[in-house]
């Protein structure tokens, strides 16, 4: 068995450390180069990396990698994810490559792949790529002279993601008088976020728009948005808009300074869609990690909400399987299929921001059509990934826990795909007693994982 590469979404781990080493780096782009091969014409791959130090080794190998190949490399720079995404179909390019750890600290960074239609590689896909590494197929195929790759810089890049996102906002609609604070979190929507919502007509106070490579996430951006609620009060905005270090998530923060999850997001959301008959087979998607009030919330008019893994890659998958067009995360990946392939906090936010427009209404009486269960979550450092299935007293507690739970609430224990960490997730109608609950589940791991 060869060393598992990918993860929930796509490689991760600590920079210059096995798998993120610029050697693996390298390999990743021969593999991805050697997948998208087909026919005699010049091949083309869209890498673009959020603010991350370690981008600019991680950026050549991979590269390298793929030159190595003969495939060619047009480079972007520091780009949202949803950006390259969407380059990469407009372009008609094979394959983007996104070099980021998302919402994880400078110090951590990743590789995620599209294929040419500017979705995600499925499971089978990455698992191809991995048995190329390790079984070292590709170390006899050898391009020469003028067969090798050759590397561009493409300088209109953001112009490009600018108006196709500026797109999706109805063009019978303005920002003008509305006052948006927005935090980019130091990370790869530094330049474009704000420019989206000035040009949209919207003031806008900047958060989180100065990179140095070891501030991306710091103390800023949708994970930690206090800077944003005492910016929003400071200036009395209409909105404050918290995106994550690749920027493929959205927090809000509403008028008042009270933080607004992609739960929230999501009913309010699905609620204009259903008004303006524009939810496919009225259905939303979601995934285990969602509040059980997103489904109370969204059956009022009669929508269904299905649940998949944690993932907006399992998200988006769902969706495509059964012809469904909108669904997102708690955590704040949305995906409006209809206008991307993945999840887009900028996008997102101006989907949010059509609602409060039409409606008249701020956020924060838009938000009262979704009551949260008490929920509490839990991160649990762990030394190792065992399977939960084989930790006998950790399943003698959830059971405990969930009989004590009944039929009033529920609970949902696992590993974080990115992060040597498990997720304690306990819903129920007593805030008091879910906390301590999950917090014995949380020893109990412990006990059994080390920490």
């Amino acid at each position: 068995m060869h060393p598992k590469l990918f993860g929930t979404d796509g490689v991760r781990g600590v920079a210059n450390v096995f798998p993120m080493t610029a050697e693996i780096s390298m390999q990743l782009g021969r593999a991805l180069a050697y997948m998208i091969r087909n026919g005699e014409h010049r091949h083309r791959v869209i890498i673009g990396k959020d603010t991350r130090l370690s981008g600019y080794m991680i950026e050549q190998a991979l590269a390298a990698g793929i030159m190595s190949m003969g495939v060619d490399v047009v480079l972007v720079g520091p780009m949202p994810t949803p950006a390259v995404a969407h380059l990469t179909r407009s372009m008609r390019a094979d394959a983007g490559a996104v070099i980021s750890a998302s919402h994880n600290p400078y110090q951590d960074n990743g590789i995620k792949f599209f294929w040419r239609d500017g979705f995600k590689l499925p499971d089978e896909t990455e698992s191809k790529i991995e048995q190329l590494i390790f079984e070292k197929s590709l170390d006899s195929l050898r391009p020469t002279a003028t067969a090798v790759g050759r590397a561009v810089r493409m300088d209109d890049a953001q112009g490009r993601y600018i108006a196709e996102v500026k797109s999706t906002f109805p063009a019978s609609l303005t920002l003008e008088g509305l006052t948006l604070v927005v935090d980019c979190a130091n990370g790869a929507a530094y330049k474009v976020a704000p420019t989206v919502l000035e040009e949209l007509g919207a003031k806008v106070i900047e958060l989180g728009v100065t990179p140095d490579g070891k501030n991306i996430n710091d103390r800023c951006g949708a994970l930690h948005p206090e800077s944003l609620q005492k910016a929003v009060l400071k200036h009395k905005a209409h909105l404050g808009i918290a995106l994550d270090g690749d920027a493929d998530r959205l927090i809000v923060v509403d008028e008042k300074g009270v933080v607004v999850d992609g739960d929230a997001i999501m009913a309010i959301c699905t609620g204009e869609l259903v008004a303006r008959k524009e939810l496919a087979k009225k259905t939303l998607v979601s995934t285990v990690m969602s509040n059980i009030g997103l489904e109370r919330a969204v059956s009022q008019w009669g929508v269904k909400v299905v649940r998949t893994k944690v993932g907006d890659r399992y998200v988006v998958e769902e969706m495509r399987k059964h012809g469904y067009n909108f669904g997102g995360e708690q955590s704040g990946h949305l995906v409006f299929l209809g206008h991307a392939t993945t999840g887009d906090g900028t996008l997102a936010a101006l989907q949010v921001l059509a609602v409060m427009c039409r409606s008249g209404k701020p956020m924060s009486e838009l938000t009262k059509i979704f009551e949260p269960v008490p929920q509490v979550l839990l991160n649990v450092m762990v030394k190792e990934k065992r399977e939960l299935s084989k930790l006998p007293t950790v399943l003698k507690t959830i059971a405990g826990v969930e009989k004590k739970l009944g039929k009033e609430g529920r609970v949902l224990v696992r590993y974080s795909g990115t992060e040597a960490k498990v997720r304690v997730l306990v819903e129920g109608i007593d805030a008091k007693k879910i906390r301590a609950w999950a917090e014995e589940i949380g020893e109990s791991l412990k006990k059994a994982l080390g920490e």
